[in-house]
């Protein structure tokens, strides 16, 4: 399978030349049997042509959907193009423009900070999904979904951040707020990183310590990206 790999950001200064760029952290994720292409979405780059791949995964990013840059207008305006084309994957940043672009809302969450190892329940099961009744997987955001698109299904979520599993009704696509990709190591490193502005950095640290569900959701997203493009 040919995957595009729209990359809008990338981790904290330092963090990069020892963990790698967010492009790596999905192939790893994803496997090396599909022939990776990635576009710097910050650098103005964007597929010309959806049928360039066979589907695109949208990584995150420290920016936030509502900041005024031109490349996230326009990452915007080509998910709408490629809205029933061609499979879409998005993550963190990734969930949350999908999530604005195709008609939901998301704003900083009055939470605060979601980090460390959170679990999500699973509230519907796509055919893609396995039996199990909820996940825990590494997260990082201050910004969620608080408007689900129309049309669009729930299908895993917390009482933190009750869209973090978001399946999308007229098209082949789903996005999630966690990151299957962060390695634990390098999930306590962006704290570690942030720690100055992050509440009870020490306790979301120990948190990446217990048993997490990255493979499960690796195989999900596999099992999405190679079967048919059902929808709901």
């Amino acid at each position: 399978m040919k995957i595009g790999i729209l990359e809008t950001g990338g981790p904290p200064p330092g963090l990069a030349e020892r963990f790698g760029r967010y492009p790596g952290m999905v192939r790893a994720l994803l496997g090396e049997g599909h022939a990776y292409t990635t576009y710097d979405v910050q650098a103005g780059e964007l597929p010309a042509a959806v049928e360039e791949q066979d589907a695109y995964v949208i990584t995150g990013s420290p920016a936030g959907v509502y900041d005024d840059r031109p490349w996230i207008a326009a990452l915007a305006d080509w998910l709408r193009t490629a809205k029933g084309r061609t499979k879409l994957v998005g993550i963190c940043f990734g969930h949350q423009i999908m999530a604005e672009a195709f008609g939901g809302r998301v704003a900083k969450s009055d939470k605060g900070w979601g980090i460390g190892l959170h679990r999500y329940e699973v509230r519907h099961r796509a055919p893609w999904m396995d039996d199990a009744p909820s996940v825990a997987i590494p997260v990082s955001h201050q910004d969620q979904v608080v408007v689900a698109p129309p049309n669009s299904r729930t299908l895993a979520g917390s009482a933190f951040n009750p869209f973090g599993l978001l399946e999308y009704g007229d098209q082949p696509a789903i996005s999630c707020q966690c990151h299957p990709e962060f390695e634990p190591e390098f999930a306590r490193a962006l704290i570690e990183a942030r720690r100055d502005r992050l509440p009870e950095p020490d306790a979301a640290i120990a948190s990446l310590d217990e048993p997490d569900d990255r493979l499960r959701l690796a195989r999900w997203i596999g099992r999405f990206l190679e079967g048919p493009p059902e929808r709901i």
